[in-house]
């Protein structure tokens, strides 16, 4: 039921207001006391309110943060028993979903199964009519968020143009980078929860007008948001992409003393740069991330995709807070495509395939690609080959499978040959 990010689905086919009434249900019963926060998408105030009477009707005292970014959330949750986002992220606007935290931090496994299995077997828990929870709201969460990234970074006077996709990080980024002393130009920075300006995710193909923005007004650089805040990605000074596999290689490298934490989609270059750090790497997926941070006393975790975890401020991924430590660093060590241009950069190659049974076509795959080499199945199946590796997993947020290469002379050619493998098993 839940996936690499928290419970996502169809809003009205797969989340439903009944699921969000017993889910709410199943939280309030062992949480007498529950934070929740949604971001702008269309459905979002439909589930909290189902969500909502729920865990009142569990008996638990609700505490309404309005619309604010997941990782504003999670850390404000911090003070009651547990906190739910009503989001899905970086998903398409159709999507709805829930992700639920403790202490700052996703639920881990344990706390997972503990819902699921409520669900499973609908052993809901009704309080009497006179314990009824209670409801109440505040709008301290987003004032608490940005103090605490305000305490933790050095004023800036960098120009940065901000694309916030619709998102909920409307209502914080370009406030807190003004904070620090930018100038700020703005994209997409009134939350719509049908993301009219692009697509929730910030890769590559959908940052066009960012990109060229950031050149057009001789910017320092962009940043840009997906839909509830938790990922960041960038844009150099000369308009260029930041991939993934590069972004967390810089934080990486800056961040990292003894210990971090990484999914194993990450590109082989961390392990050449850093020297004498423990390098853990778990599933994909920020919980996963997370989790080993934690267990490690790790001081950076990051995926490729845009999440990054820095501990010091909550060990739920925070796109604002990353927002602000990178216009931090650009601004105390010069200009940020030479900074990029020192870190190596190997090629890699990633894509997805549609795919609504995902357990049968990974079966398939795993015999396939066991052929191929060694096998690793911490997630997925990776194999390690002499000219690099290849990694084709289930997504933990969507109905595909999707596909990672790294080589130094083969990335298309060994792509081509795990896309095959693929296409294959899902037809």
């Amino acid at each position: 039921m839940f996936g690499s990010s928290g419970i996502r689905g169809v809003a009205n086919s797969e989340i439903t207001p009944g699921f969000a009434l017993n889910f709410g249900i199943a939280v309030g019963s062992i949480y007498p006391e529950v934070m929740v926060g949604h971001d702008p998408r269309v459905p979002g105030e439909m589930i909290e309110h189902a969500v909502v009477a729920g865990l009142l009707s569990a008996g638990s005292k609700v505490i309404k943060a309005g619309m604010v970014p997941t990782p504003t959330l999670a850390i404000a949750s911090r003070n009651y028993g547990c906190g739910i986002m009503i989001t899905a992220s970086h998903n398409p606007a159709r999507y709805i979903g829930m992700k639920v935290f403790k202490n700052g931090m996703s639920f881990d496994t344990r706390q997972q199964e503990e819902i699921e299995e409520i669900l499973k077997n609908e052993s809901f828990s009704y309080a009497g009519w006179e314990k009824t929870g209670g409801l109440s709201t505040t709008k301290s969460a987003l004032g608490e968020h940005s103090g605490s990234i305000l305490r933790n970074v050095s004023s800036a006077g960098l120009k940065v143009v901000v694309d916030c996709g619709c998102g909920a990080a409307s209502v914080l980024t370009p406030y807190v980078l003004k904070e620090m002393g930018c100038e700020v130009i703005t994209l997409n920075s009134q939350p719509d929860g049908r993301f009219p300006g692009r697509e929730p995710e910030p890769v590559d193909e959908t940052l066009g007008v960012l990109k060229s923005t950031v050149k057009a007004t001789d910017a320092d650089l962009g940043i840009a948001h997906d839909g509830d805040a938790d990922r960041m990605m960038a844009v150099d000074n000369m308009g260029r992409f930041v991939s993934g596999d590069k972004m967390l290689a810089f934080f990486a490298s800056r961040e990292a003393k003894k210990a971090i934490a990484v999914p194993v989609d990450t590109s082989r270059v961390i392990d050449d740069i850093l020297n004498g750090v423990k390098i853990s790497r778990t599933k994909v997926g920020d919980v996963y991330v997370a989790q080993e941070l934690n267990k490690i006393g790790g001081e950076f975790g990051g995926e490729p995709s845009g999440a990054w975890i820095f501990p010091k401020i909550s060990l739920c991924p925070d796109g604002i807070y990353a927002a602000a430590r990178l216009v931090e660093l650009v601004e105390k060590e010069g200009k940020f495509s030479k900074l990029l241009d020192s870190i190596p950069e190997y090629p890699v190659k990633r894509g997805a395939f549609p795919c609504q049974d995902k357990k049968k076509a990974m079966a398939e795959i795993a015999s396939k690609l066991g052929g191929l080499g060694a096998v690793n199945t911490l997630d997925g199946v990776r194999v390690d080959l002499k000219d690099g590796w290849i990694l084709v997993r289930p997504s933990g947020t969507e109905p595909k499978i999707r596909i990672t290469v790294e080589s130094a002379n083969k990335c298309d050619e060994l792509y081509d040959t795990a896309s095959e493998i693929v296409r294959r098993a899902i037809h």
